[in-house]
């Protein structure tokens, strides 16, 4: 299957789950394929949804092995926030780079630190990822061609003068031994203060969770204040 035809299918999957997009961005780094974040939204509640779309183009692979397995994990990553934050785009094109320019897999329970605000003003400068199949079903693919590519860190992303943001708002709409393709997954990102990250890291997120169920955290509010982590 191409680039485009997945692509197409995970455009045709989400929308059916939220209704076409309201706006897109296509985000390029040095040495990486492009990048693009759909928005969707807002709903009747406000919620906003900012999907990448690129990520899921290679199987996830990490660093230590010696070849890239077709069959490997493919996801993309999505953010729910309370009203439109259209700044977090680049950021969130970031963290869907990460596979390829860091050979390592995002998976659920893993944190990932930008080391800046998640957006413009935003108190979050991490994410923790969470289980995916609540908001976004699976996506059942086929395999594609991997590409080889330069090494590079998040640090060199965040900070790339050839990083080019285009913004078109109201852009609508196996067997045992060969396992086969993994389906595309959908990754929800819970936005993290720099506390709760460093919590995270001592205590696991199973721990990090319970802390935002007993204080009735909204993770999707962009200026909800910090869990007591006491």
């Amino acid at each position: 299957m191409s680039d485009n035809t997945l692509g197409t299918r995970i455009e045709r999957h989400v929308a059916g789950v939220f209704g076409p997009d309201t706006g897109r961005a296509a985000v390029t780094f040095l040495g990486t394929e492009q990048i693009e974040i759909l928005r969707y939204g807002p709903d009747r509640t406000g919620i906003v949804r900012y999907l990448t779309l690129g990520m899921s183009r290679e199987p996830m692979t990490a660093a230590a092995a010696t070849v890239r397995d077709p069959a490997g994990p493919r996801a993309e990553l999505v953010l729910s926030l309370r009203g439109p934050h259209d700044s977090v785009l680049r950021r969130l094109a970031v963290l869907a780079a990460i596979p390829v320019v860091e050979s390592r897999p995002i998976a659920p329970g893993a944190a990932l630190d930008l080391g800046e605000p998640l957006w413009d003003g935003a108190p979050f400068t991490a994410v923790l990822v969470a289980e995916p199949g609540g908001l976004i079903p699976d996506l059942p693919t086929a395999a594609q061609p991997s590409a080889a590519t330069d090494e590079f860190s998040i640090s060199d992303l965040l900070a790339s003068p050839d990083a080019a943001i285009g913004f078109d708002p109201g852009s609508g709409g196996g067997s045992a031994s060969d396992p086969g393709p993994a389906p595309v997954r959908f990754l929800p990102l819970l936005p993290m203060t720099m506390n709760e990250a460093a919590y995270k890291r001592v205590h696991g997120p199973d721990a990090l969770h319970q802390r935002w169920l007993a204080a009735g955290t909204d993770l999707r509010d962009p200026a909800r204040r910090e869990v007591s982590l006491s």
